[in-house]
C-alpha cells in the first residue's frame, strides 16, 4: 500500500482497527491505496490472572485525525472494521466533517481485493 497522495475520488473506504487504518479512494478511473499506523505506546491488551477486565491499551490521540486527514475531497464514506474503532472514527468524522455520506458495516480481516470490491458494490461502480 502507498502511504503517499493520490488521486481524490469521491467515493472512498475505511478499514480500521485498533492498529492501523486502511484507506481505498476509489473511482471508475481507479483505486488508491493508503494506510496510517496508530503509534501505540503497548501492542496488545494485557490481560492480569484472577481480575475482572484489562488494561486497555493507550489509544493515539492523533489516529483518527490522521485518517480523517486522508479523506480530503471524500463524499461518500464507507467504514469497515472488526472492533469499535469504527464506531469511534464515525463519530469523530460526524463532529469534524458534517457533510460527510457515512455508512457502517461490521467485517473481519479482509484482503484489500475483498475491501475494495465491497466499495465498488456499495457505491455503484461496477
Amino acid at each position: 500500500m502507498s502511504d503517499t497522495a493520490g488521486p481524490v475520488h469521491a467515493h472512498a473506504v475505511v478499514w480500521i482497527d485498533h492498529l492501523v487504518a486502511k484507506i481505498f479512494s476509489v473511482g471508475v478511473t481507479g483505486v488508491h491505496a493508503r494506510s496510517v499506523r496508530a503509534r501505540l505506546s503497548a501492542r496488545h491488551l494485557r490481560h492480569k490472572p484472577n481480575e475482572i477486565g484489562s488494561s486497555p491499551v493507550q489509544q493515539d490521540a492523533a489516529f483518527l485525525a490522521n485518517v480523517s486527514e486522508c479523506l480530503e475531497g471524500c463524499t461518500d464514506l464507507l467504514i469497515l472494521g472488526p472492533g469499535t474503532e469504527k464506531i469511534e472514527l464515525m463519530h469523530y468524522l460526524k463532529a469534524v466533517k458534517p457533510e460527510l455520506s457515512l455508512e457502517l458495516e461490521p467485517i473481519d480481516h479482509s484482503t484489500d481485493r475483498e475491501i475494495v470490491a465491497l466499495a465498488r458494490k456499495r457505491f455503484h461502480l461496477d
